[in-house]
């Protein structure tokens, strides 16, 4: 078990090619012997982001503070405290502060990649051959 304040763990940065005023702290990590998910907060200073990118996992992501927007191939959409965003795996996505203080939010991120997932086909056994 743990049981901290968010103000306990250190605020490193992101140092990502990319990124620009963007901190992150590792809130629940594998460190914490969370088996399968890490909880990590950022803080994005004004005019501030993170870097444009994609990869393999899927985000779950809470806005905490703050406005922004939140870039794809497909263009900005604006988000604000309250809001929350799941971003897919594979999808190239960044998050901008649109405003004059912090954006911060928490984003949890599986710890590795899931296994492709089987397309069952419900009228048979076995796998779907997808034709």
């Amino acid at each position: 078990m743990k049981l901290k304040n968010y103000k306990d763990i250190p605020l490193e940065e992101v140092n990502v090619e990319g990124a620009k005023s963007a901190k992150i702290r590792w809130l629940i990590s594998q460190k914490d012997n969370a088996p399968n998910f890490a909880l990590r907060m950022f803080e994005v200073e004004k005019e501030g982001h993170t870097p444009f990118h994609q990869h393999d996992w899927e985000h779950e992501v809470y806005v905490l503070e703050g406005e922004g927007l939140f870039v794809t191939e497909w263009g900005e959409r604006p988000f604000q405290a309250g809001d929350f965003i799941f971003v897919d795996p594979q999808e190239k996505h960044q998050f901008k502060n649109a405003g004059d203080g912090v954006l911060r939010f928490l984003c949890i991120i599986p710890h590795s990649t899931p296994e492709p997932k089987k397309n069952i086909n419900p009228f048979a056994s076995g796998v779907a051959n997808n034709c």
